[in-house]
């Protein structure tokens, strides 16, 4: 089936207005019914009350990280699409997520997780920025885009492995439970204080992902005639690949592992901004935004007892996703 590409104001507005609705349901959703109206206003006039408590310390920073993490990882995986002009990449192609996920898991390893709040959103970060230093050192003055995904390769074998040897050897077996159920990906039990950390590095990978639109459009021509363009196609593959790192890194170090989100989103929303790079990257945004949000909301309708983790849920929506488009274009990707 063939879609008519929308123009952008319209196709945002719609996206805007549908993450607007799935938002306010995502404060609706929960053991306890509250008045949102009622809390706001038991919360405007600094009036202590159940629903104000729910509403600002439980269901409003989850749904903030829901919203922000799915921005991110929608908006990072278009981009990687873009860079790598391949329907297939997403935002663990180039081992950051590996990379944030073990830096949080060492923060569970040694105790430090227990010491402050802070502690585990920063030891993502760490991780996550030694992924792309090791990027840096594995790549060289290489141009190739196959070296990049090949240096992510191999940052995801290790960090997979050293996160099994850390489960491997954990001191006891509450902390094999901490970490376990922090990789499987969620958003619940989280703080403002967790958003507040990882908002400004994910506001700012968004910037510098923004900022390498025009490149993508370029690139879609091929890195010669995007260097003949005037863009300096080394330079801006590094400036994107830092933006995904910064971002995405983030959203790992407060959420752990949450899968394809950057795969679908892109895919799905393509179609509707005429295949242009650059005009998905705020589409994907909106619509990484609206699923992840949309998921959050079905795996609380859908627990009993104990929660379904939302990385799980995403895992068990996006693999056969993944798989239908594996072989939608294996001809194309020969």
């Amino acid at each position: 089936m063939k879609f008519k590409a929308i123009p952008t104001v319209p196709l945002l507005a719609g996206l805007g207005i549908c993450l607007a609705v799935v938002f306010y349901c995502a404060l609706l959703v929960g053991p306890v019914d509250i008045s949102i109206v009622e809390a706001s206003m038991n919360w405007i006039q600094k009036e202590s009350s159940i629903g104000s408590l729910i509403l600002f310390d439980i269901r409003l920073p989850r749904a903030l990280l829901a919203l922000f993490i799915g921005a991110t990882l929608g908006l990072a995986g278009a981009a990687l699409q873009g860079l790598f002009r391949n329907p297939l990449a997403e935002p663990g192609i180039i081992g950051v997520s590996n990379g944030a996920a073990l830096g949080a898991v060492l923060v569970f390893y040694f105790g430090y997780a227990n010491i402050a709040w802070f502690a585990l959103p920063f030891g993502g970060l760490a991780g996550a920025l030694v992924s792309v230093v090791i990027i840096f050192m594995l790549i060289g003055n290489s141009r190739s885009n196959v070296t990049l995904i090949l240096a992510g390769v191999a940052i995801n074998a290790i960090g997979g492995a050293l996160i099994a040897l850390s489960l491997n050897f954990a001191p006891n077996p509450y902390a094999i439970q901490e970490i376990v159920f922090w990789l499987l990906g969620s958003v619940s039990n989280r703080s403002i204080n967790e958003l507040m950390i990882a908002l400004p590095f994910m506001l700012v990978g968004w910037g510098i992902i923004l900022y390498c639109g025009r490149f993508l459009n370029a690139l879609t021509l091929g890195e010669e005639t995007a260097s003949s363009m005037g863009f300096d196609v080394k330079r801006l593959r590094w400036t994107l690949v830092i933006g995904v790192a910064a971002s995405v890194g983030a959203a790992v170090s407060v959420a752990g592992n949450i899968g394809f989100i950057g795969l679908v989103v892109p895919h799905l929303i393509r179609p509707f901004v005429g295949h242009e790079p650059r005009r998905l990257l705020l589409a994907s945004t909106l619509g990484g935004a609206i699923l992840l949000v949309t998921a959050d909301i079905a795996v609380q309708l859908l627990s009993s007892g104990g929660e379904l983790k939302l990385g799980v849920f995403t895992s068990l929506v996006g693999g056969p996703f993944f798989l239908f488009l594996i072989l939608k274009t294996r001809n194309t990707l020969l």
